[in-house]
């Protein structure tokens, strides 16, 4: 046990201090910085990044014979931005209305046409050489759909009630069928769109992302340092001192911990950059709220993660034991890391359909498990007696991989030349009882 842990320890230093780490390290926290700050970046590039302190744009409303349209207009205006101010004119003076936008008084001008046939007035935007703005054109059609609909309701003599109900938004809600059963007795029926379910959301998107990238990471460390060592003969000098058993288990230990580190910087970089104020107002926007986040569902994302890993590094080990270039490495660990890519795949596209039937298959199969449980329990329903089994079945499967794993390594560090065949290993096992 002292050889295990001297052989952890050695490892985890001596992996966290290397070039490689750190560099991939931080290369992705910058990247994970860019990305949750990209909005605001973007707003800072194109002049639009201190909005508070920004004067309103002013655009030019020319209404002529359509006073009470503007005055409309004029009225709901300001309760859907307050990044344009509209400066009305009686008439369209193209003399007055150019030298204005030359003085850049105004940065263009809408006016009224009569549309032949139509009940309400088309609606002209000029301006210089720029295009009308998407923010001014979608707040310009949310304002004149509101007054279209009171103008045309007030023809067929509806009432103020009717007009507001009309202009109302579909609100859709979200129920579960469990949980409706279950809300009569504890008062939790309907599971809206709420911020714990975006966070939730976000949180499982985030859990499946960390793992597969942390997973491949440490999984061909594990491999390429175990083949290294073979190659270069030093396992033959480590042999002698350590066992092979303490050696690997020894690794796949250091690896997760290291693999647990870099998560821990990973959610440290997240948390820092979300608690900036401008990222603080977006996340209210969108309907986040970082205390919304389920404690149960990071625990059992954790537990699976641990699991999930020692599943794959042991057969990652196992792999680099019976390599001895490492040239042919790559070619050696493929259909690992395509059955981790099978698994990540799986995950990611079912987001939207975590109840759908391959989730429910692959949480019950060891190598896809870690990441579709996290889906199905974060995101949709499952009884916990699935939840159960999948954790039982996934210890199960570990505990024989390894097995199997840790007599191949114990042959295989020892066997030199070209890759052995599956009879020529399974001859060399027997000849080590475990």
């Amino acid at each position: 046990m002292n050889n295990t842990w001297t052989v952890i320890r050695f490892t985890f230093m001596n992996k966290v201090k290397t070039k490689s780490f750190l560099v991939t390290t931080l290369i992705f926290a910058i990247l994970l910085s860019v990305g949750i700050n990209l909005p605001y970046l973007i707003q800072l590039f194109t002049g639009d990044g201190d909005s508070g302190s920004k004067s309103a744009e002013r655009i030019g409303l020319v209404y002529g014979q359509q006073q009470e349209l503007a005055t409309e207009l004029e009225s709901s205006w300001g309760q859907l931005t307050t990044n344009y101010e509209l400066i009305p004119y009686e008439t369209e003076d193209q003399q007055l209305l150019s030298q204005d936008m030359d003085n850049g008084l105004i940065e263009g001008y809408l006016k009224f046409e009569e549309q032949e046939g139509g009940l309400f007035p088309a609606v002209v935007y000029t301006a210089g050489e720029d295009r009308m703005e998407l923010e001014l054109q979608s707040n310009l059609q949310a304002a004149l759909q509101i007054i279209k609909t009171r103008s045309i309701a007030q023809g067929l003599n509806l009432t103020e009630a009717q007009i507001t109900e009309i202009n109302t938004p579909v609100q859709i809600e979200s129920r579960s069928l469990d949980a409706g059963n279950a809300g009569d007795a504890e008062g939790e029926g309907a599971i809206p769109g709420s911020s714990a379910e975006a966070m939730d959301y976000v949180l499982v998107y985030a859990l499946v992302i960390l793992f597969f990238f942390t997973l491949m990471s440490t999984g061909n460390m594990i491999a390429s340092e175990v083949t290294t060592e073979k190659s270069s003969r030093i396992m033959e000098i480590l042999i002698t001192s350590v066992s092979p058993l303490s050696q690997m288990f020894g690794k796949v230990i250091g690896m997760l911990l290291l693999g647990l580190f870099q998560i821990l910087s990973f959610g440290v970089v997240v948390a820092i950059n979300l608690m900036l104020p401008h990222n603080i107002e977006v996340l209210k926007d969108l309907n986040l709220d970082i205390s919304a986040i389920d404690p149960a569902l990071l625990i059992l994302g954790l537990v699976f993660y641990i699991l999930g890993y020692f599943l794959y590094a042991v057969l990652y080990a196992a792999v680099g034991s019976i390599i001895s270039r490492t040239e042919d490495l790559g070619q050696a660990i493929m259909p690992l890391t395509m059955v981790s890519l099978v698994a990540f795949y799986i995950a990611i596209f079912s987001l939207s359909t975590p109840n759908s039937t391959l989730l429910k298959v692959s949480s019950f199969i060891p190598f896809t498990s870690p990441t579709t449980i996290l889906v199905r329990v974060g995101l949709g329903d499952v009884p916990m007696w699935e939840v159960a089994a999948s954790l039982v079945i996934l210890i199960v499967s570990i505990l024989a991989f390894g097995w199997l794993s840790a007599k191949i390594y114990r042959t295989g560090v020892l066997l030199y030349g070209k890759r052995p065949s599956f009879k020529e290993l399974m001859k060399a096992m027997k000849a080590y009882k475990m």
